[in-house]
Parts: C-alpha cells; structure tokens; sequence
C-alpha cells in the first residue's frame, strides 16, 4: 500500500479521487494548498505526490520548485494545462509525470504505481556510483564529478546524464530519452533533448564539433562513451 499526497483544490474532484484511489489499496491524505502541502512533506513524506497546478495560494509549478528543493519524492501532475511548452517546464522542473484533466481514475491509478515501480527501481540502481572515463555520477547524493571536479547540474540534466551513462557504449534514441528522462510517453520535441544536450556538453568541457562523452549518432540518438 502506498501513502499518497492529493493537493487539488477542487473539493469534488478532491474527494472523488481519495474515495477512488482508497478502494484500489492507497492510504491517501490530502490539501488544497501548496503551503500546507510542503508542510506535510516534510512532518509525513509521502511515497508520491498528486499535484494540481491550478492552486489557491501557490502556482502549482512554484510549488513544484519549491518541493524539489526539500524532497525526491516522485510527483505527478495532474491539472487541465494542456499546452506542450508548460509540460515540458513542468517535466524539466522534477514532475515524474504529467496528466490532463479530465482523466479516468483508472488512468491516474495506473500512472502512480508506473512512477512509483520506477521511483523503486531508480532507488535499487542508484546505490552504487556510476563511472564512465572521467565522469562519476552518484545517484543517491544525485552529484556528478568530471576529473575530480563538481558539475553544477540541474536536476533534469542530471537525469539525463545519468541514464546516458548507466548505458555507456549504447546507442538511445531521443525518442526513449523523452518517454524515460523526461517522463512523455506521447514523444515531444526533439528540441528538448538537443537543448539539454548542448548545456551538458558545455558542462563537460565539449561541443559537437569535438566531443568527448557525448556523442550524436546522426538519425539515431546519442550515446555516451569514455574519451579514447
């Protein structure tokens, strides 16, 4: 059974989904404010946070922000926004998933045990540091270090370093990166992955011209590997 955060100001909606997601076996408390929302992350950490962005005292993306910089627990999004660009912010900012409203209890029960079977695995693979040449990536402390030296990483470009890395020597498609960096099954713009590709390569020291870990393999994906 997992503890479930619910912040959604709606009082319908609100009680439809705890009596809802109750009898499929979650314990589910609730908030319809972002504050209080925060405050009980930090008394009671949940296994997973629902969030609704349309709330009465915070923007649910500030709120976001604010809960990434006290807590790693999985979040998903649930809220009527349904522009591509606001999604994509979203995702960026640490939601590991994102669904618009309307949706079916079905649909978002399905959705949470996703995020948390991967919250578990992530846990489980994260125990030990990852090394690739230069680079080592501890998943635990989500730190990265090139020869010894701190990266100053945000936290999507951690993510996505970091699953380049599990899978050095392998080619991945954007395509996978955006389903399972960036939490967006339906795909998304490509652009997303060459942006945060171009500030890693700046991070590591690198460019297109003459990379070093990151390499593109052109109408494929990318790949990392050690600097020969």
């Amino acid at each position: 059974m997992a503890q479930l955060l619910l912040v959604e100001d709606d009082a319908a909606i609100r009680g439809a989904l705890i009596r809802a997601l109750t009898e499929r076996g979650h314990a589910v408390s609730s908030t319809p404010t972002a504050m209080e929302a925060l405050q009980l992350v930090l008394d009671s950490p949940p296994d997973l946070v629902i969030l609704d962005l349309g709330l009465p005292d915070l923007d649910g993306y500030e709120a976001l922000r604010m809960l990434r910089a006290i807590s790693k627990v999985p979040v998903v999004v649930a809220t009527a926004r349904d522009d591509e660009a606001d999604i994509v912010r979203v995702l960026d900012a640490g939601a590991d998933d994102y669904l618009v409203k309307p949706f079916g209890v079905g649909q978002i029960e399905a959705r949470v045990r996703a995020v948390l079977r991967r919250a578990a695995a992530d846990e489980d693979r994260r125990s030990e540091p990852v090394v690739v040449g230069g680079l080592r990536l501890d998943g635990e402390a989500h730190e990265a270090a090139l020869d010894g030296r701190r990266l100053d990483l945000s936290r999507r470009e951690f993510d996505l370093l970091y699953y380049l890395a599990v899978r050095a020597g392998q080619v991945v498609t954007k395509r996978e990166l955006l389903t399972q960096v960036w939490r967006m099954p339906y795909g998304g713009a490509d652009k997303t992955v060459d942006v945060h590709v171009s500030w890693l390569r700046r991070k590591l020291g690198e460019s297109a011209q003459q990379p070093r870990y990151l390499h593109t393999i052109r109408g494929v994906g990318m790949k990392l590997s050690a600097p020969s």
